[in-house]
């Protein structure tokens, strides 16, 4: 069996983090149309409860992001536009996930979310791109 490393943590961390931010939103995206039919409020204390352990998996996906950029040796510069990229596609993710908890009208709600959910797509296939 292979021997378990600091780097094998840290790419743990990352890929269960990303696990968590860009499955849980597709999850619950899915998962809105039986919940509004649960009753009124429900889709509301259940997107509650997915940002108690969504906003926790993006800050270590935030942390492991930069041990990954650490670690990593003298790159060319297609790695590092690509690696921009992706921090573009996280800085949007964030901040689309962030203003879609804060949206007022079920418009905006959607738009948000919308968003919020293909950019987190993109930064997990550029992440892909990057290995």
């Amino acid at each position: 069996m292979l021997s378990v490393s600091l780097d094998t943590l840290r790419v743990f961390l990352h890929v269960l983090a990303a696990a968590v931010w860009v499955g849980g939103q597709f999850t619950l995206a899915f998962l809105v149309p039986a919940l509004r039919r649960a009753g009124d409020g429900v889709t509301k204390v259940a997107a509650q409860a997915f940002n108690r352990v969504a906003w926790p998996a993006f800050g270590v996906l935030a942390l492991t992001g930069v041990w990954n950029v650490l670690t990593i040796g003298d790159t060319g510069p297609e790695y590092r536009t690509t690696l921009y990229v992706k921090l573009a596609f996280v800085v949007l993710s964030g901040l689309t996930a962030f203003l879609h908890t804060r949206a007022k009208t079920k418009g905006a709600t959607a738009a948000l979310g919308s968003l919020s959910g293909l950019t987190a797509l993109a930064t997990l296939f550029v992440g892909v791109m990057l290995g």
